[in-house]
């Protein structure tokens, strides 16, 4: 199946470093990144989930939780945990969902259909680097999916969370390379009466179709 911004995420059931999930429940009322990788002890997943571990305070923050997959079995998560920890200065505080079945990976389409258990590489998976935002209401806010060879921009992440968290709040939008505290694009969908209501402190027009006032607290 295709997963879409929209969409609901499909639900799961999976084991992980810290036992069984079923994934709506996991999520509970918070927002949450589901992010994946092609296969254990690989050397650009071992600096991004030792990032990840890093930059967690953040994502707390933000009413968010975590959560990694990786193509292989639990068993294979713990040991590269310690190498994580080792390298990056950072262990795993989060969970690591194991999926040496691959139903985890094809159910959000992370990978080629064909992909077959336990004739993998690292190299047949370079579709599996994705990134999704999902929030409370179980929906896909986001995706992006960067190729095997490319390490992700997780700082890049915690700004689009941060993006589509204050969207989801207010009427708003962001403009390019927003970020938190910057002022904010009003849509084209709200009037200027609607908006002088909204904002009585005022806002800038700099052309009709473009309006911009200070972020919303």
């Amino acid at each position: 199946m295709s997963v879409r911004i929209g969409d609901i995420a499909p639900d799961f059931t999976a084991e992980t470093t810290e036992g069984t999930i079923q994934f709506h429940h996991w999520i509970g009322d918070k927002w949450a990144i589901l992010f994946s990788h092609p296969k254990d002890f690989t050397p650009v997943c071992t600096t991004e989930l030792g990032y990840m571990a890093r930059l967690k305070p953040e994502f707390d923050l933000r009413n968010t939780k975590i959560i990694g997959l990786s193509a292989d079995p639990v068993s294979d998560h713990e040991k590269w945990s310690n190498d994580i920890r080792e390298t990056q200065g950072y262990a795993v505080n989060y969970p690591l969902i194991g999926d040496s079945e691959l139903k985890v990976a094809k159910l959000y389409d992370m990978l080629p259909a064909e992909a077959v258990e336990g004739k993998r590489t690292a190299a047949d998976n370079a579709t599996v680097r994705s990134v999704f935002v999902i929030g409370p209401d179980k929906k896909v806010k986001a995706m992006i999916v960067y190729p095997m060879s490319t390490g992700r921009n997780f700082d890049e992440v915690l700004r689009l969370l941060d993006s589509v968290q204050l969207t989801a709040k207010f009427t708003v939008a962001t403009p390019v390379n927003w970020k938190q505290g910057q002022d904010v694009i009003i849509p084209t969908s709200v009037s200027d009466d609607d908006a002088k209501k909204k904002y009585p402190q005022g806002f800038t027009t700099h052309k009709p179709y473009l309006r911009t006032v200070a972020q919303p607290k």
